[in-house]
């Protein structure tokens, strides 16, 4: 058995020292788990050279898969750390991303007033989802995030030998733990325990980190702009946790509304201990600091309108503060458990904050009110009485069966597509008295999704009418799709004048994108549909879909056709004085390629943020950004700052048309090649056999299912274990191919200009730049010698040769065309990336050959693979970073 590496002492140490030293560490602290649980196999987990044998696989997978979660939370602290010392020794504008760095880089002339406008317009959405790409159990997000804290701790300089070691003694045991939890479900989640899984990461970070936010954000622009700026929310949480019904029949009506109680109980339970300790803490005495007669009466009044407000006033005796303090608790202890006498309105919970916030400012207990009540109120303004807004999304493919059948009661239905559709549609919505359907004669999915619509409707008029979100329809293709949502709306009780109801679009595949302004330019035509858009302040929101557009038409092309589609929608709907909020479907960045955020951002298409920006962060992106609270703080500053920063604050240059003429070619020739490939005989064959994506199933990581309705086709599958697939057999091919085709016939047509024409784009074109580094981060992923032993898995070689040599020949000309428009060769660019891919790369490459066999057994009927195969999926997945 090797020696275990000695332990060494990571607080004499700066950056990278402190980092190897704290991995060095923690490999000593990993080694004496194995010692003690699976010592048969320290040395091959120790030393990737040697293979993995069989026999012990499992707990030889499960000791690697431990040591890839404990260098992502080595990573976290490290990136923490070097943020804090970057700021201690350069200031706060020298950290990238920071609200400081942002205003620093702002119009000099910009004046106060102007940024004030500018702030207000100032709102993000970040947007959790589970499916169903996160394999981590709740317990084991917990034992990450101790462990990580406990690194936090050691980074004090305080700590005596004896102290520091019982603290590493510490992350041993939390070590141990992982070992004897587990990571493999045994059982596929229910979704009350996904609905928990995404509650905990408020619980743990995202509740006290909008506080902190705020602070950032108030710290920057008192410095740039003076005190005394009003701050509003600039971060709205969104969560498809319970809503999301696509291609999921686990999702009901039910289940939305357990979704609703759960997340409305947590951030209630969250005020009411917030509450408590402030009127436990703030003892102030009118006896001896008296107050203004008008800041007094108001605080007594808080006091009278509780249901004991009587019984309050004679207690504590002077104790004004604490009188109204556990008067507030009291209705908020009231909204926990349902009776009457609670906030009608969390607006008026706000007022309340706000009253005792100018007392203690009145008295000059300004610092008292920065601890116990501004905090309170800054999660009240973001997070309401709901924690976060709960989307609903469906897909257009349920809606019109549904109201198809609810046309069949009295009749025949028209056909959906045709004119006799559409102006059924346009008829009933005018009609001021529509004849309700009797729910009794209709099917359970139509009446599943009727009273689905009424619970929004119930929602909207509840103490948060923010607690529901849009209607999101997913695979939306025509104006119809969407006036199908108007009408079911009314069906189940919303008004014929307007709906109180955010009907949103999902434009998915590469038609749908190029189809949108048409879309609106037809519903815009109804009025019923202008009406309810209209009441919106003007803007409209609308979804791309990233990994579906990618799945359909290649990873170029699918970048370009969404930079097109938002573009065209601003100018679309700009027309009819309305302007888009974009949300964009990708988990955990505003990029194809899951780019850094601010850089996605930036890359966006010149006035179309506008200062607004929704996007999904998914699976694991959600426990690597929001499960410690620094990380949340920093994510969330990153992303509220990528947008001030696209603020329209200063007059931007006009798009270089020859710039947009080269994009075009190149995106076509990008998508010529990739459907190309997807079109070739057999490739379905081909993806199923050289890939674990049947067996996928097995892993119990969501609720979800992996296809939508059953059917078996590239078409029906759902985009993310398309991209889950090609990440586990190393091809990537949803990160780069058609790229090197395309470069290499951009530059064959129009000869040297092209090389001058690619550079000058690569300098100065930030999406042409954007692609380029994604691409690159993909083919750094990417083993062709990986994915020819994959390969060896179809059966046919027909099927396999001329598929894995075209995929093979895209790859070397995907390598040449990068190093053509880089200079430099794969990874140089991205030393930190590189280091961690050569880091892991030998213990990646063992686990996909050990993977490989397991299938081969799994699939010629081998008895006892299950676990072992379920068991790789995950491990390569927690070393890759992703699963899709």
């Amino acid at each position: 058995m090797p020696a275990a590496p000695h332990l060494t002492n990571p607080a004499a140490d700066e950056g990278d020292d402190y980092t190897a030293s704290l991995r060095a560490d923690l490999r000593h602290l990993w080694a004496n788990v194995i010692q003690r649980r699976a010592p048969e196999v320290l040395e091959a987990a120790l030393s990737p050279a040697i293979p993995l044998p069989e026999e012990a696989a499992v707990p030889l997978m499960q000791a690697v898969n431990i040591w890839f979660q404990l260098t992502r939370i080595i990573d976290e602290n490290s990136a923490m750390r070097a943020r804090r010392l970057v700021e201690a020794t350069e200031g706060p504008e020298a950290v990238e991303g920071s609200f400081a760095a942002a205003l620093t880089a702002l119009d000099p002339d910009m004046t106060r007033e102007d940024f004030a406008q500018l702030s207000a317009r100032l709102s993000v959405g970040p947007t959790l989802t589970a499916h169903p790409t996160e394999a981590k159990r709740v317990t084991v997000l917990e034992i990450h995030r101790r462990i990580y804290r406990l690194l936090v701790s050691l980074e004090t300089q305080r700590w005596t030998p004896r102290e520091r070691d019982d603290i590493l003694a510490d992350v041993e045991s939390e070590i141990d733990l992982l070992w004897m939890t587990g990571e493999l479900r045994i059982e596929r989640p229910r979704l009350a325990d996904e609905i928990e899984w995404g509650l905990q990461f408020f619980r743990d970070a995202l509740y006290d980190a909008v506080p902190q936010l705020f602070d950032r954000f108030t710290a920057a622009t008192s410095d740039r702009f003076g005190e005394g700026l009003a701050i509003t929310p600039c971060v709205r949480f969104h969560s498809w946790i319970g809503g999301d019904r696509d291609g999921n029949p686990n999702v009901t009506t039910a289940t939305t509304r357990d979704a609703l109680d759960r997340s409305r109980r947590a951030i209630l339970a969250r005020y009411l201990d917030a509450v408590i300790t402030a009127a436990a803490r703030i003892s102030i005495t009118a006896r001896i600091t008296p107050l203004p007669a008008d800041c007094e009466a108001r605080i007594k009044a808080i006091t009278a309108r509780s249901p004991r407000g009587a019984d309050l006033a004679t207690r504590n005796p002077g104790e004004i503060f604490r009188q109204a303090l556990t008067a507030i608790a009291d209705r908020l202890r009231v909204l926990l458990e349902g009776g009457a006498g609670g906030y009608p309105a969390v607006s008026q919970f706000i007022a309340d904050l706000r009253v005792l916030e100018d007392g203690l400012h009145s008295i000059n207990a300004a610092r008292l009110a920065a601890r116990y009540l501004t905090p309170l109120r800054w999660q009240a303004q973001v997070f309401g009485f709901r924690t976060h807004t709960l989307d609903i999304r469906q897909n257009s493919t349920v809606t019109t069966a549904v109201l198809s059948e609810l046309w069949s009661l009295t009749g025949p239905a028209p056909a959906y597509g045709t004119p006799g559709w559409s102006r059924r549609l346009r008829e009933d919505l005018s009609r001021p008295d529509l004849t309700h359907a009797d729910r009794a004669r209709l099917t359970p999915e139509a009446q599943e999704l009727l009273a689905l619509l009424a619970l929004i409707r119930e929602a909207r008029i509840s103490e948060d009418p923010e607690a529901i979100g849009p209607f999101i329809l997913s695979m939306t293709r025509t104006a119809d799709d969407l006036l199908a949502i108007y009408l079911l709306a009314r069906h189940a009780g919303f008004g014929a004048e307007k709906l109180d109801l955010q009907v949103v679009p999902l434009f998915e595949t590469i038609d749908d994108l190029r189809r949108a302004p048409e879309v609106f330019d037809a519903l815009l035509q109804v009025p019923l549909a202008e009406r309810s858009l209209r009441s919106r302040d003007g803007t409209v929101e609308v979804m791309l879909g990233y990994s579906d557009s990618n799945k359909d038409g290649g990873f170029l092309c699918s970048t370009w056709e969404l930079d097109k589609a938002q573009r065209r929608l601003t100018q679309s709907l700009a027309r009819h004085r309305l302007r888009p909020v974009f949300f964009h479907g990708r988990g955990g960045s505003g990029s194809p390629g899951g780019a850094p955020t601010g850089r996605a951002i930036a890359a966006q298409p010149v006035g179309t943020v506008q200062g607004r920006l929704r996007i999904t962060e998914q699976g694991e992106v959600v426990s690597s950004k929001y499960a410690n609270r620094g990380t949340a703080v920093g994510n969330l500053e990153l992303l509220a700052s990528s947008v001030l920063s696209h603020l329209p604050v200063r007059v931007q240059p006009a798009a270089d048309p020859e710039h947009i003429d080269a994009l075009e070619a190149l995106a076509g020739l990008s998508q010529t090649a990739y459907v190309g490939l997807l079109g070739m005989p057999g490739f379905l064959d081909y993806f199923q056999q050289a890939s674990p994506v049947e067996e996928l199933a097995m892993l119990k990581i969501g609720s979800r299912p992996a296809r939508r309705f059953g059917a078996r086709s590239l078409g029906d599958l759902r985009a993310i274990p398309w991209v889950f697939a090609w990440s586990q057999n190393r091809h990537m091919i949803t990160g780069w191919y058609g790229f090197g085709s395309a470069l290499r016939a951009f530059r064959q047509v129009r000869g040297p200009a092209a090389d001058r024409m690619l550079a000058d784009m690569f300098t100065r074109h930030p999406l042409f730049r954007l692609m380029v580094d994604e691409v690159e981060k993909s083919l750094m992923l990417t083993d062709m010698d990986i994915a020819e032993a994959y390969a060896g898995l179809v059966t046919d070689p027909a099927v396999r040769t001329p598929i894995l040599s075209r995929i093979q020949a895209e790859h070397s000309a995907a390598l040449a065309s990068l190093r053509d428009i880089t200079g430099t060769a794969l990874g140089l660019r991205f030393p930190k990336m590189q280091a961690r891919c050569e880091d892991l790369r030998p213990q990646l490459d063992r686990l996909n050959r050990l993977q490989i066999s397991l299938l081969r057994q799994s699939r010629t009927g081998a008895s006892g693979t299950t676990v072992p195969l379920m068991q790789s999926m995950t491990c390569i997945a927690s070393g890759l970073g992703w699963t899709g």
